[in-house]
């Protein structure tokens, strides 16, 4: 059974068609980083479409991507600048180090 199937299981609801907060939403006691795993295995998309269809769609984190940590993300606005830093650490590596990662 794939992730959207298992999350289709248990969501029987209809949409609620007001964009509005509901009143008895409290997020105070959220956990940053809760999810955090379950989005590395992949995750479901349900987009409804003014025409009334459905489009279902299952999205995974490719295996070579690298989720960052929230409090590490801070630092970086995008892709390139975690890279530019990376190769920053990377040239002040001793060069035996990086032959034998590289092995």
């Amino acid at each position: 059974m794939s992730i959207c199937d298992r999350w289709l299981a248990m969501d029987n609801q209809p949409p609620i068609e007001d964009e509005e907060m509901l009143p008895e939403y409290d997020f105070s006691g959220g956990v940053r980083g809760k999810h955090a795993a379950a989005y590395q295995r992949g995750y479901c998309v349900i987009i409804h479409k003014v025409d009334g269809t459905t489009e279902i769609q299952e999205l995974t984190l490719p295996p070579e991507g690298i989720l960052l940590a929230p409090d590490v993300r801070l630092y970086f606005k995008d892709a390139e600048t975690v890279n530019r830093t990376l190769r920053g650490l990377i040239a002040l590596l001793p060069k035996e180090n990086i032959e034998r990662i590289a092995a």
